[in-house]
């Protein structure tokens, strides 16, 4: 864990700047577009889907998925986008949580970055939930709310975004199963997602050259996690010569 040297630009101007952050990972992801996808602990089985499809699409276009490590909506979109995600965590960074996600949150910070603004020892709280959300949505160009109570922390980064000025978007719902995103199109506060392709289109092209399998493998060696990921196509790859396993790691070839 080690301590950033300079507050990042998008974060020092909004309100209660944090005054420190924390990272495990790599930093030049700041550099990078990044559009926050967050969204309820317990998506129904549609968001499911459509958060990781979205997070996949955006990551293939070059964008960056930022959420906040949570169970839900937020591991969903972390695990759409890997390796091309960034996580702000509700506690510092020795602690792993919520531990469910110990093995994500730990691929992340080999692989991706992972923040915090709390100090060692800090452990998550209902309130530390609530203010990692600005730092979420201060390094996002654009918030995605995926399903939402009309009482939840997702609404707190809605209403974070709209304070910001931050352009914000939902997924289409239907009426009983996310009343927090469907008052935000209601209100005419949120924009609705029709088509993930021609929506991710908007922040980048696809890289005809961008293979997902390929620069997964490149980040992790591990046959057992890349088998996890891509399942068969993995043996595939090595057929065709992409990729050589050897003794249960993977080398790009």
């Amino acid at each position: 864990m080690k301590q950033l040297e300079k507050i990042p630009k998008s974060l020092q101007n909004i309100e209660k700047s944090p005054k420190k952050l924390y990272y495990k990972g790599d930093l030049s992801f700041l550099d990078k577009d990044i559009i926050a996808i967050v969204g309820s602990r317990r998506p129904n089985s549609y968001t499911k889907v459509l958060t990781n499809n979205l997070a996949s699409a955006l990551a293939k276009r070059n964008v960056f998925v930022i959420s906040g490590g949570a169970m839900g909506v937020d591991a969903l979109a972390h695990k759409g986008a890997y390796p091309k995600t960034i996580s702000v965590m509700g506690n510092s960074l020795d602690i792993i949580y919520p531990k469910v996600n110990q093995k994500l949150i730990k691929d992340m910070e080999q692989n991706c970055l992972v923040l915090s603004e709390y100090e060692p020892n800090t452990k998550a709280s209902p309130w530390s939930f609530v203010e990692r959300n600005r730092i979420v949505v201060g390094l996002a160009k654009a918030v995605i709310i995926a399903q939402a109570d009309e009482k939840s922390g997702s609404m707190h980064s809605a209403k974070i975004a709209i304070k910001q000025k931050k352009p914000l978007f939902v997924l289409p719902q239907r009426l009983e199963e996310s009343r927090g995103t469907n008052k935000l199109l209601s209100d005419g506060k949120a924009k609705l997602i029709y088509d993930i392709d021609k929506f991710c289109d908007m922040f980048g092209k696809i890289n005809e050259d961008y293979d997902e399998i390929i620069e997964f493998c490149k980040k992790e060696t591990s046959l057992e996690k890349c088998l996890k990921k891509f399942g068969d196509k993995i043996y595939e790859y090595d057929l065709d010569g992409k990729i050589k396993i050897d003794n249960l790691r993977i080398k790009v070839l």
